[in-house]
């Protein structure tokens, strides 16, 4: 490998470029036209220009990527994470192309990313699955009152071709599942191309915990330990930690284990992760489903294992025989991720694009990292996700990581733009975060509490 296209743009790209580098290998970015300013273009060795500003005519074109990756010389293709990242198609006209593609075969991107499908091959592993419905049928109303008194209420109207949180309704009343399921399909098929949906039972206080995996695509596959990632707004992640808190370990090697077995199930090849809804009551774990990618909250493993999953992505692409072993990964200290977004926590998290007219970030040490793909002066636009930086914090245990993290988002400077280090902090210094009572509803529950905290202006 000599030449490697990022199909991606932000944090992401300047994130596997900083790999690359260090493995000697030329970086290509691609960008739109709102991006021709972009960290990530100014970094890497060449630079080609994909499409205007929406993201569906450049980022999103399969044929505009790959005919960058064709006119840069590349002979490679890392799509990160979102965009083109699981897109089946895509990734076979990249390997028709003759170019290495940084990710699972084209029918695994398939199989796992219909979640109906990867329930399927789940259970066929023996991974316990959270009970749900088969695909609904909007014409026939019965079945799908009939579905959801078997499933149970409270429970969630899910998008088979869903994710990070898109396409997900939940519903209490049962008079309003037909109405929910009926709004659903309609958006997962403008959304997604696929309006099949399911439901799912939805479990009342739990909690989110994936395990990091990496497959060799010959049946064997290892762990990197779990993270959780339950502090979540808008059912999208905002800090993720490992070790998950308060989590009994036999639990926690369970889970590891069912990872590993599905994973071995499907001859999966590359980095992923095994997402579990877990019972914060009786730490049940249920399969949720499968990212066939690189995960935004990767970092927070890589800190706590001190293994780099670009570059292991990148040396099973390029043939390396044997990437890592089980025996050879162990887990030190505690790392948390927070996400900072140009968004108003007070406003329903509401995007705040604008311009970054001050942006100075803390300076990464030991116990600190910072991924970002903005600078000063740059203009966040709304276009794209409103995700600033990645701050993670390391400490010998979970109260040295949160300080860190907390100390790290105060010191940082930001000005121009509404954004959630204020809230981010807050969430980090709670008692009962601190004490480790994380589950998907932390947020909503206490979020007037959280925007108590935050200082007002000028205090």
């Amino acid at each position: 490998m000599k030449r490697l296209l990022v199909a991606n743009r932000g944090e992401i790209a300047r994130r596997i470029f900083r790999t690359a580098r260090e493995l000697g290998i030329e970086t290509v970015a691609v960008h739109s036209q709102a991006d021709a300013g972009a960290a990530h273009v100014a970094e890497a060795d060449h630079a080609v220009a994909i499409g205007p500003a929406s993201a569906r005519e450049s980022y999103l074109d399969a044929g505009r990527v790959l005919e960058a990756a064709r006119s840069s010389g590349a002979d490679a293709v890392h799509p990160g994470y979102g965009f083109l990242s699981e897109n089946a198609e895509f990734a076979e006209a990249v390997m028709a192309a003759g170019l290495k593609w940084i990710g699972p075969a084209p029918d695994t991107l398939r199989d796992m990313g219909d979640k109906n499908r990867a329930r399927a091959l789940a259970r066929a592993a023996g991974v316990p699955v959270v009970p749900g419905s088969d695909p609904l049928d909007l014409a026939a109303p019965v079945t799908i009152r009939a579905a959801g008194a078997e499933v149970g209420y409270p429970l969630l109207v899910k998008a088979a071709a869903g994710g990070g949180g898109i396409g997900m309704r939940r519903v209490d009343d049962p008079d309003k599942l037909v109405e929910t399921v009926a709004a659903t399909q309609s958006m997962a098929q403008k959304a997604f191309g696929d309006g099949t949906v399911f439901l799912e039972r939805f479990v009342p206080k739990a909690r989110h915990v994936e395990i990091q995996v990496f497959g060799f695509g010959n049946g064997e596959a290892v762990h990197l330990f779990e993270r959780d990632c339950s502090l979540q707004r808008r059912f999208q992640k905002v800090i993720e930690e490992s070790p998950a808190p308060n989590l009994p370990d036999a639990v926690r090697a369970r889970m590891a284990e069912a990872a590993v077995a599905l994973c071995r199930e499907i001859r999966y090849s590359g980095a992923g992760t095994i997402e579990f809804i877990v019972d914060a009551h009786t730490h049940e774990a249920f399969f949720l489903e499968m990212n066939t990618r690189i995960q935004v909250e990767h970092p927070v493993t890589e800190m706590v294992t001190g293994r780099d999953l670009v570059a292991m992505q990148l040396a099973l692409a390029d043939g390396a025989p044997s990437v890592v072993d089980q025996a050879s990964i162990a887990t030190s200290g505690h790392a948390v991720e927070c996400r900072l977004y140009a968004e108003n926590p007070a406003k329903m998290f509401m995007p705040a694009p604008g311009t970054l007219s001050r942006f100075v970030l803390p300076e990464p040490h030991a116990g600190l990292r910072i991924d970002s793909g903005y600078r000063e002066g740059d203009e966040v636009t709304p276009h794209y996700d409103p995700m600033l930086a990645k701050i993670i914090g390391r400490g010998a245990d979970r109260a040295a990581a949160r300080a860190a993290a907390a100390e790290a988002l105060r010191g940082l400077q930001v000005e121009g733009i509404a954004t959630n280090r204020d809230f981010l902090i807050a969430c980090l210094e709670d008692p009962a975060f601190a004490a480790g009572d994380v589950h998907t509803g932390f947020i909503d529950e206490n979020r007037k509490a959280l925007l108590a905290r935050i200082p007002t202006k000028g205090a």
